[in-house]
């Protein structure tokens, strides 16, 4: 089982909907709101980093997302990890030089 920490922001008018349409996603759990500057933590659970990926992405594209981000992860026995993680989700090639030493 994975477990992702996403920040959320949508325009403060937008607030109450997304939580609603968040709500109502398989394996979302709202944890905090922050009505005056439009940002929502969630946690998402997901059943491989694959999954955890679409899940991401399938946020991001809701109407009216402003950013959706992943800040926190925590993985259990997932094979992915075991074989190494898919090359395209792997990109580690946009990481800076200089981060990398």
């Amino acid at each position: 089982m994975n477990i992702s920490g996403i920040l959320v922001v949508v325009s403060p008018q937008r607030v109450e909907s997304m939580v609603d349409q968040l709500n109502g996603l398989d394996g979302i759990d709202v944890h905090h709101i922050d009505a005056a500057s439009g940002r929502i933590v969630i946690t998402q659970e997901a059943a491989s980093i694959r999954d955890e990926v679409d899940g991401l992405k399938r946020i991001k594209a809701l109407p009216g997302i402003i950013l959706a981000e992943m800040s926190y992860h925590n993985f259990e026995d997932d094979s992915e990890l075991l074989q190494g993680i898919p090359a395209d989700l792997d990109d580690t090639d946009k990481v800076p030089a200089y981060l990398k030493e």
